[in-house]
């Protein structure tokens, strides 16, 4: 249940040491730029201003000394849509600073079954995200404050289980 009127967008621009997200899905294809994904599974090359407003954002904060990481939660083979997200989108946004993590279940049960995707702002303030079965964003609840504790513990349970990004797509890029 929301006991703020605080909103992702919010939270976003008022955190103050680290924004931490989880994700959980192999495909959100139906959340962000639809045009880019399809650009991708024609081959096309990247854009070179894909992502810009985002990277930029994401240098507002890294430059001003603030954390934004993330770990991913998949299995392979990688769907289409994890192909183009780990390799159009986590390499534009690791230019503006964005840590990411990725915790491989291919051969291990996964550990935080049922955990949905989340923002963790400086361990104090989560929002809970919502997606439909197509990976169609549906919104963002802020959680109360008796929450936090919970998902703290579903992040560090994450970070503890995961390897950086750049390991990972080293060994597995597809």
């Amino acid at each position: 249940m929301t006991t703020s009127s605080r909103t992702l967008g919010d939270l976003f621009d008022t955190f103050e040491r680290e924004a931490f997200r989880l994700e959980t899905l192999d495909d959100y294809s139906r959340s962000g730029n639809v045009d880019a994904y399809r650009a991708f599974l024609a081959g096309e090359p990247q854009p070179d201003d894909y992502n810009a407003g985002w990277v930029e954002e994401l240098r507002s904060h890294t430059g001003n000394g603030k954390r934004i990481y993330r770990v991913h939660i998949l299995l392979r083979p990688l769907s289409d849509y994890l192909r183009f997200e780990l390799g159009w989108g986590y390499q534009k946004n690791m230019s503006g600073g964005e840590e990411f993590f990725i915790l491989d279940v291919t051969d291990r049960p996964n550990p935080l079954v049922d955990v949905p995707d989340f923002w963790l702002f400086d361990s104090e303030s989560v929002a809970a995200m919502e997606y439909d079965g197509t990976g169609k964003f549906l919104g963002a609840e802020v959680l109360s404050p008796e929450r936090t504790v919970e998902f703290t513990g579903f992040r560090d349970l994450a970070l503890a289980q995961a390897v950086p990004f750049t390991e990972w797509w080293a060994e597995y890029r597809a």
